[in-house]
């Protein structure tokens, strides 16, 4: 087989090998193991040197729901209303219970908003460990509430007190309300003198979600743990990841951790000016093999100033790309994309997302057409690139009778084989990369449709939007004719290519295999995937006839198509 044939057959084997990457999670799990509780106490010794009443504030909106029991002791729920939220908390370890989304409709059974709440637990709750191991959970104490209040800004300030056995326990929230950050701060003292003891504050963050998604399936895939270090990159944990007998230790100092599922999360950010979290503790739960995990448990230690004190700040909301841009600590890389890949495919994930967001609040056209004039734009760009590449191989083929000659006469005679394939080369103006010219334009638009393929996975600005037919681009086409016109497409331009080659069992074989292929790879995936590639083989239908009618006057040999068949494959 000739080189040109092996070079194609290599960067097919990339594409291919590059696209099944597409599928495995990005998890790269480095733990330490050991049992529950002495992984919490560990971490502790690390970090050491009712019936209630709230005023209606508007705006927020605050009100108090009865949710007590006969059996236990009497819990009232706090509502918030903020203009993006209702929250939810519960007198009952002055713990959140759940956060409506009130701009993000659910797609599952019934109609409503999306609700962040896990049925008959809590959304974070609050344990305290002491210097003797003992561990105070707050969720055994029902806390009273003061009125609320409002801040500067009209922000709605909750506070609650309780006691804990000999300590004293205060919590104070603080909304905004025009976001989905609530200002966590709060302190645990002793009745008594201060205790020398080092103590440690632990906050239980979401085991899971209620899924509002059409897919509930995919949507429970993306349950996971996401940690972020001072230094180090966003890490995920996916709870199918994680073991329900050893636990998974993750080391402070930690800027912040997150639980989500694939739209939705709650994250608990550290006060970094002053206390970083020392370190987070992970399990996994026992379940049936082969089923998805649904739970996981999840607990952020937090080492108690001398007088007790702590402070940190929730975001309980949607993984808006620009807001959690705007957070800063690399939140907008919640969802950490590209497995080794990452740091390749990660900056084009940032540039494809502030170009379709840029477009959308210039031209305020659907996202469908967004994605559809960004195809025609690549195309547009390589272009030249590609007219280039394959006018080298135009080249390459007609000095193919030459170059076998050549081969042929000094077939035992290396040194001068090569004397004299570089004499031809430089007679004709080309080099022996030549080869390789066809294999670029394959090869610059990977990254891009593999930062396409995470942008439609995850990213909450395409949740809900219809494009023609489709009610949801971020899901797959219900009828699959994206992905069959991709693959028709795909097809159409190999056989434009092959029409004015020489015949090549090899050229003829990958021509109607690679569509298949990449039909086959492509029908589960996002609509608005399917849409980008489809379009992006439709714009090359041009350029690739007016090579085709170039190669046809010009009379190439009888040569092997070879890499300029690679070139359609892009």
């Amino acid at each position: 087989m000739e080189k040109r044939i092996l070079i194609f057959l290599a960067a097919a084997a990339a594409l291919l090998f590059g696209t099944m990457l597409l599928f495995p999670s990005p998890q790269r799990p480095t733990s330490q193991s050991g049992d529950s509780t002495a992984v919490a106490d560990t971490m502790h010794r690390a970090v050491a040197p009712s019936t209630t009443a709230a005023a209606t504030v508007s705006p927020p909106k605050v009100s108090v729901k009865d949710t007590a029991s006969p059996a236990i002791a009497r819990s009232d729920t706090i509502v918030v209303r903020t203009s993006n939220a209702t929250y939810r908390i519960s007198t009952r370890g002055a713990a959140p219970i759940g956060a409506r989304m009130e701009d993000f409709k659910a797609y599952s059974k019934g109609d409503g908003k999306v609700e962040l709440a896990r049925d008959g637990s809590p959304l974070v709750s609050y344990a305290v460990v002491t210097g003797s191991r003992d561990t105070l959970s707050l969720d055994r104490t029902v806390f009273t509430v003061d009125s609320s209040s409002r801040g500067a800004g009209g922000l709605a300030i909750l506070t609650f007190r309780g006691a804990l056995g000999g300590d004293t326990a205060m919590i104070t929230y603080t909304f905004s309300p025009d976001s989905y950050l609530v200002r966590v701060r709060g302190a645990v003292r002793s009745a008594g003198a201060a205790s020398s003891a080092p103590r440690a504050l632990l906050v239980s963050l979401p085991s899971g979600f209620r899924s509002a998604e059409a897919d509930t399936v995919e949507d429970e895939r993306h349950l996971s743990f996401v940690v972020k270090t001072m230094r180090d990159d966003p890490e995920s944990i996916d709870f199918s990841k994680l073991d329900s007998t050893v636990a998974r230790v993750e080391t402070g100092p930690l800027n912040w951790v997150a639980s989500k599922n694939k739209y939705f999360l709650v994250a608990m950010m550290s006060d970094t000016a002053r206390s970083p979290f020392a370190g987070a503790v992970f399990e996994g739960v026992p379940r049936a093999a082969k089923t998805i995990a649904l739970h996981a448990s999840g607990r952020v230690v937090q080492q108690l100033s001398p007088d007790g004190t702590f402070a940190f700040t929730l975001y309980m909301g949607p993984q808006e790309w620009r807001r959690l841009l705007a957070l800063g600590r690399e939140m907008q890389n919640v969802n950490p994309h590209g497995w080794i890949f990452r740091p390749i495919v990660q900056p084009f994930i940032t540039l494809i997302m502030r170009l379709l967001l840029w477009a959308h609040d210039l031209s305020r056209i659907n996202y469908g057409w967004l994605v559809v004039i960004f195809g025609i734009a690549i195309r547009l760009l390589l272009w030249p690139l590609n007219q280039s590449a394959m006018r080298a191989q135009l080249k390459l083929q007609r000095i193919q009778p030459e170059l076998q000659v050549i081969q042929k006469k000094f077939k035992n005679a290396p040194e001068k084989l090569n004397a004299e394939m570089m004499k031809l080369y430089r007679e004709h103006e080309m080099s022996p990369f030549s080869p390789l010219a066809g294999c670029v334009p394959m090869l610059i638009p990977m990254p891009v449709l593999y930062a396409l393929y995470f942008v439609f996975q995850d990213t909450i600005e395409f949740r809900g939007v219809s494009f023609l037919w489709m009610a949801d681009i971020s899901q797959r086409d219900p009828f699959y004719i994206l992905p069959i016109l991709m693959a028709v497409s795909m097809f159409l331009l190999s056989w434009i290519g092959l029409r004015a080659s020489p015949q090549n069992s090899q050229a003829k074989m990958m021509a109607y295999t690679m569509p298949l292929v990449m039909g086959v790879l492509f029908y589960r995936l996002a609509a608005g995937l399917n849409l980008y590639y489809a379009v992006q083989n439709l714009a090359a239908l041009p350029q690739q006839w007016l090579i085709a009618r170039e190669r046809a006057k010009a009379g190439v040999p009888a040569t092997s198509a070879g890499p300029a068949a690679s070139a359609r494959v892009t």
